[in-house]
């Protein structure tokens, strides 16, 4: 519960600041993790549970940010921005494509994967090896170039 105790302290924090941007992107990231909990038959989440959910509430701010933007909308753009990078903090350092790619080497010599017949062993390996420290589109598109 490591992770939904950081969110409640910074949570406080931003009450105590009136960091209302924080504050919001605190309170759904709370609510998310909330659901999870209360979901028929879930018991306490783990910690790459925890970090999906994170991940997954930063994926759809920046996807919410970008439609805005491509609609001239940057007003609304903007604060989407600005709360994924709140919940960013919550989630490990990223790699780089550079090692990602490394790792996606190794695990096509392991597998022994030739072609794009074998993408998809190839991602759900990665995939869980990398979960929190990637993003699930920059992984698909270094096993496509590299399975080519």
């Amino acid at each position: 519960m490591g992770l939904q105790k950081q969110v409640m302290d910074k949570m406080k924090e931003a009450m105590k600041s009136k960091d209302t941007v924080a504050l919001t992107a605190l309170r759904a990231l709370k609510s998310a993790f909330m659901l999870a909990n209360t979901e028929a038959g879930a018991g306490e989440l783990s910690e790459a549970e925890e970090l999906k959910i994170v991940q997954k509430q930063v994926k759809q701010r920046k996807d919410s940010a970008a439609v805005f933007a491509e609609q001239g909308r940057n007003d609304l753009a903007e604060p989407e921005l600005a709360e994924a990078a709140v919940l960013e903090q919550f989630l490990p350092e990223a790699l780089t494509e550079e090692e990602i790619g490394n790792i996606v080497e190794k695990t096509i010599a392991d597998v022994g994967a030739e072609g794009m017949k074998d993408m998809g062993k190839v991602m759900g390996i990665v995939s869980k090896q990398l979960a929190g420290q990637a993003d699930g589109k920059t992984i698909s598109a270094i096993v496509k170039a590299k399975l080519a």
